[in-house]
């Protein structure tokens, strides 16, 4: 069974989309239907722009949802995912791409998604870390112990699992799992604690937004990153959606799932091919493959 899958923030290069800008009308159309919307040429910023640019927040989403949305659409009748997921930022993308919301609609979540996102970010200064060779428990444990926001943000696959936290949170935390016996615990280049408590009024600014937007029943599956389960009923996508800027990514727990359900073949729409190392290190059995 196929499961398609869909990258999130820092996946980003420049000139990404531009291949399928020259080569593909239906694709074209679509970026310049984006530019209109957003307001601003993001393409001229994802094809020619530089590095920074495409690191803020409010260029860096949408693009990446641009790309791995009209990559899938590309595909046309190829497209026939039998389930699909995205980290983070890409649940948005794997939503639209499998007809739970239109291309319009999901492209408008996800720039006020970004802007609510930056304006936490600007609110509270934090950070991430990763965290590697340490088991899930031993690091929840210590992220409870301390008494700064500090949280885990993103389980990414055994023995690989971000936390999100305050700056102060953060050191104290990497201290301690380091002594715990953590191979690596280091911080990483972003703006903000993503997933994590401090991501509240993003998560109320989100919510309005959310619920005024429409939601269809998708053609397959979609499984979330809050639970780590599979969910067709548009109220309970909406509502999983909603919760997703506080809760941590549970982005092992989805793709064991979707292998328990059948998937033996993922593949991966989008810049970058980060989810196919992910997968491989959950499972080496499955076949893994991207288009970018």
């Amino acid at each position: 069974m196929k499961a398609y899958v869909f990258p999130g923030q820092g996946a980003q290069f420049v000139g990404m989309g531009k291949d399928l800008y020259e080569n593909n009308e239906e694709a074209k159309a679509l970026f310049e239907k984006a530019n209109e919307i957003l307001g601003f040429r993001i393409t001229d910023l994802m094809f020619n722009g530089t590095e920074e640019d495409l690191k803020q927040t409010k260029v860096t989403q949408p693009a990446i949802f641009l790309h791995s949305v009209i990559l899938a659409k590309s595909l046309g009748e190829d497209f026939k995912p039998d389930m699909v997921a995205g980290h983070s930022l890409g649940e948005f993308s794997a939503l639209v791409a499998a007809g739970a919301l239109s291309f319009e609609e999901g492209l408008k979540l996800v720039a006020k998604r970004a802007q609510a996102m930056q304006k936490a970010c600007e609110a509270s200064p934090s950070t991430m870390a990763a965290v590697l060779a340490l088991p899930d428990e031993k690091v929840e444990e210590i992220c409870s112990s301390i008494d700064h926001v500090v949280a885990p943000a993103n389980y990414n696959c055994p023995g690989q699992l971000v936390i999100s936290g305050t700056h102060e949170g953060i050191d104290e935390a990497c201290e301690k799992l380091l002594a715990a016996g953590a191979k690596r615990a280091m911080k990483l280049k972003v703006g903000g604690a993503f997933h994590s408590p401090l991501m509240q009024p993003a998560e109320e600014e989100l919510a309005e937004a959310i619920e005024a937007s429409e939601f269809q029943t998708p053609i397959c599956p979609v499984y979330q990153n809050v639970d780590g389960k599979p969910h067709t009923d548009p109220k309970e996508i909406k509502e999983n959606l909603v919760k997703q800027l506080t809760a941590p990514v549970r982005w092992a727990q989805d793709i064991q799932a979707m292998i328990e359900d059948g998937a033996d073949e993922f593949i991966e729409l989008g810049p970058g091919a980060v989810l196919q190392g992910l997968v491989k290190k959950i499972n080496r059995e499955v076949a893994t493959s991207g288009k970018q």
